[in-house]
């Protein structure tokens, strides 16, 4: 009868030993709610408040581009004053005008003036019912091809299109963050998974030994040994669920709603392993998106824009050397109604106003300082420019190198792993057999732990490399 007991007890641990005991932690297919990389992603770049923070940039350069654009509105003005003192009429004046900026340098101007007194300034006398004018300020010189309105609006056209490398930085940033702890989370949710099996396994082993040793089949050390691996395995499995409740929380971190409100995930909700098979990826391929790279990535978008940006600045402090010639002609006519004979040339040439203006420094030393300095700030942004393509290069170079290294290393883990559990159950066979003992077939199974969470950690580091990978590209949503 007690032969019989002792068989039953131990055809249980057996069973027990090759996996059949689940553990508490996996739940039935129908209870739990996997959630994917790509599912993340999804969620992040909809309500992620980095990404609408993104967004925003986006909106930023456009109101910073009509800003600019704003140097070329047209301007009204108007002024009025009157002067009386000790019953004494001195002046009144009332001054009108209209300036548009055109895009080639010259201003159109228009206005209308009514001033009388009998102290008023000569030069500004006009007509009892006004005088109004109409005419052109031209630049010969320096603002003719280049002036600070055309400059800052040629900037400005070029910020949404850093605004939208900016955004795409933020973005591949986020994305990598949120890999790297998706990837954490599925590492130790599987590392949870393995230590409650282990355990499973050890207090199952830890009954069926104390029963074998009360029979007098085993020594009564063996239960101590039992008792140990057990007590040491709960260790294992308090710490492992310690870092997988924190890696689950991190994740959480980029959870949030439509409302901007963080969300949690399901209490259900576990990681998928989709993404972690080894995908290879050939020299040819890696070529490829390194020329994606030069083209796409952000750090170079920005670096190409800005050097524009200089260009534009260069020309316009070139512009600056020259000297400022400008030349206004305004057509003048009583009241303020177009005379039938104001473009006549008769009328034209005796009803004006012309002005003439000249000015040059005469070292031109802030002028050259600042032309000198946008040409040495181009040549820093080249020298930025070629470091930065090279430093992308190597960057892509040293992750497909680990990305190589670690399909390697998985092959390899994943045969550890197969020869562990040989191991482990020849060494079952032998303890049946009386050839073994409960401390071997522990260390051959902790052996056979090791293997796998460090199977595990290969996998978790690989999807975190492909993500690197993409990101050193310049473009994590191609992941």
């Amino acid at each position: 009868m007690n032969l019989n007991r002792a068989f039953v007890v131990t055809f249980v641990w057996l069973l027990s030993l090759t996996g059949i005991a689940r553990p508490a932690v996996a739940q039935s297919a129908d209870s739990v709610r996997v959630l994917t990389m790509h599912a993340l992603y999804e969620q992040v770049l909809a309500y992620h408040p980095l990404a609408s923070q993104a967004a925003l940039l986006a909106q930023q350069a456009d109101q910073e581009l009509r800003m600019a654009r704003g140097g070329f509105d047209p301007v009204i003005s108007s002024k009025y004053g009157e002067k009386q003192f000790s019953d004494k009429d001195y002046y009144t004046y009332w001054n009108n005008s209209l300036r548009v900026p055109l895009w080639f340098g010259p201003q159109l101007l228009a206005g209308f003036e009514r001033n009388d007194g009998p102290y008023l300034n000569p030069e500004k006398s006009t007509p009892s019912n006004g005088l109004s004018y109409a005419g052109i300020a031209i630049p010969l010189g320096q603002g003719l091809f280049m002036d600070e309105r055309r400059a800052m609006v040629r900037q400005a056209q070029l910020l949404p299109r850093m605004a939208e490398a900016d955004r795409l930085k933020l973005v591949n940033k986020l994305l990598l963050d949120v890999a790297k702890d998706y990837w954490d989370w599925l590492y130790y949710y599987n590392e949870v998974l393995v230590y409650e099996e282990a355990l499973e396994l050890a207090e199952v082993r830890t009954r069926a030994v104390n029963e074998r040793a009360r029979q007098g089949d085993l020594a009564a050390i063996d239960t101590v040994e039992a008792r140990t691996e057990a007590l040491n395995r709960r260790v294992l499995l308090s710490a492992a669920l310690q870092k997988y409740n924190n890696s689950k929380l991190r994740v959480e971190m980029h959870l949030w709603d439509a409302g901007n409100q963080p969300l949690a995930l399901a209490a259900n909700a576990v990681p998928s392993a989709l993404g972690t098979e080894l995908d290879p990826l050939s020299p040819e391929e890696l070529q490829e998106l390194l020329e994606l790279a030069k083209v796409n990535h952000p750090e170079l978008i920005k670096l190409d824009l800005k050097g524009q940006q200089l260009e534009v600045e260069r020309r316009f402090a070139a512009d600056k050397l020259k000297p400022k010639l400008d030349v206004e002609y305004n057509l003048l006519q009583s009241d303020f109604f177009m005379n039938g004979d104001a473009f006549q040339a008769p009328y034209m040439r005796n009803n004006y106003k012309l002005g003439v203006s000249f000015s040059q420094p005469l070292f031109l030393r802030e002028e050259r300082g600042k032309l000198q300095l946008t040409k040495l700030k181009q040549q820093e942004v080249g020298f930025q420019q070629s470091y930065t393509v090279r430093a992308i290069e190597n960057e892509l170079e040293m992750v497909y190198n680990e990305w190589m290294a670690l399909e390697e290393q998985i092959a390899l883990q994943e045969q550890m792993v197969t020869n562990a559990r040989v191991l482990q159950e020849g060494e079952i066979v032998k303890f049946q057999s009386g050839e073994s003992s409960i401390f071997l077939i522990n260390a051959r199974e902790q052996k056979l732990l090791e293997s796998q969470i460090k199977l595990y950690d290969l996998r978790s580091k690989y999807a975190k490399t492909k993500a690197q990978l993409y990101w050193s590209a310049g473009d994590m949503q191609r992941e």
